[in-house]
């Protein structure tokens, strides 16, 4: 057996080196260098501090989730101006608005890694069955990371609804390797009208990328503005927290369905804060982001399904909890949402 230590170590490099990105190739911009991707004004983390949290790790309890909730089939279009949001896990929702079908971050995989058995294993169902789902028109991906961008899920979608995947820069190779259809790629600010009915502007995150050891911050991570009937919906993908949220408060109000009636905010992963803070708010920190993107409504996102941080499972509801009294903010003005059950915005 011990014997055997040593391979698996040796096959899980070659794994996560295989896994690189291509190199993204474009101009040089204000987060671009031409090779890199960066964050503007945040220095980069070094893999001194990796070491240290992975060798100091103080994971909270998650306990076993024997009789987790899976939602009923839901319906097949949502007409009108009115939205229909299910949490299905982690970054995955279904939004239904406008007579569309529209996923977040799909996973639906038992494990998200380099391969089926290689990576981090799920902690609860998804709220939805996959085999229920109901015509998916448009699929967001907000970076590339496998707990965000899962290919047995994309290839399962093309293979069963055939939908557009968006992307930001240089990730449209993942859904192109399933033979799924893509968007051209957005960079920060870029906008671009899918149909009459469904426009998106593409948003600044704080965040980092890579699918191996290689190919660190070689494409871009970001967040959407949903530009429907029923307003301005936002999605952030993952982000640490920092100036950029009030930049897209401005860019919501510039577009033409207004400011953000309804965000979907990340709440988990977030412990210990000394390492996680520069790429993963915090709850405190998303109730701070929900007061500067200005935001009728908030649904608490990435928590739940997968213990990356050392937060427990119950943690980031609890520390929302108490960061909205801290800020005066009415508690159901910022929801966590619970897996499979649809929630309805007028």
């Amino acid at each position: 057996m011990y014997a055997l230590v040593p391979l698996l170590v040796i096959t899980g490099f070659l794994l996560t080196m295989s896994a690189c990105a291509p190199h993204y190739k474009g101009p040089v911009t204000d987060h671009f260098d031409g090779k890199k991707f960066f964050n503007p004004g945040m220095p980069e983390r070094t893999s001194g501090g990796l070491l240290k949290w992975l060798f100091n790790r103080d994971k909270g309890p998650w306990p076993d989730q024997p009789d987790a909730y899976v939602g009923a089939k839901p319906a097949t279009r949502v007409e009108g101006d009115s939205l229909v949001l299910t949490f299905v896990n982690h970054s995955t929702f279904l939004i239904q608005t406008s007579g569309l079908n529209i996923l977040t971050d799909p996973v639906w995989s038992n494990r998200v890694g380099p391969t089926s058995w290689l990576g981090i294993k799920r902690k609860r169902p998804p709220g939805l069955r996959f085999e229920e789902l109901p015509p998916i028109d448009v699929v967001l991906l907000s970076h590339n990371h496998y707990d965000h961008l899962d290919l047995p899920t994309l290839k399962k979608l093309v293979k069963m609804h055939n939908p557009l995947f968006v992307t930001p820069l240089g990730v449209s190779y993942l859904p192109k390797s399933v033979d799924g259809r893509t968007t051209r790629e957005l960079d920060w600010n870029d906008t671009l009208t899918i149909n009459p009915k469904l426009s998106l502007s593409c948003t600044q995150a704080q965040h980092f990328s890579n699918r191996g050891m290689g190919d660190r911050d070689e494409t871009l991570w970001c967040g959407y503005l949903l530009h429907t009937s029923f307003g301005t919906t936002y999605f952030c993908g993952d982000s640490g927290y920092g100036p950029h949220f009030k930049h897209i408060a401005t860019q919501a109000e510039r577009s033409k369905t207004g400011p953000i009636k309804l965000a979907l905010l990340p709440i988990g992963s977030y412990r210990p804060e000394w390492f996680m803070a520069p790429v993963h708010v915090s709850p405190a920190g998303a109730v701070q982001a929900f007061i500067d993107i200005n935001a009728k409504q908030a649904v608490g996102i990435h928590f739940g399904t997968f213990q990356q941080g050392d937060d427990g499972l119950f943690e980031p509801a609890d520390d929302l909890k108490k960061a909205l009294q801290e800020k005066n903010v009415p508690h159901q003005q910022f929801l966590v949402p619970k897996e499979g059950h649809p929630m309805v915005f007028k």
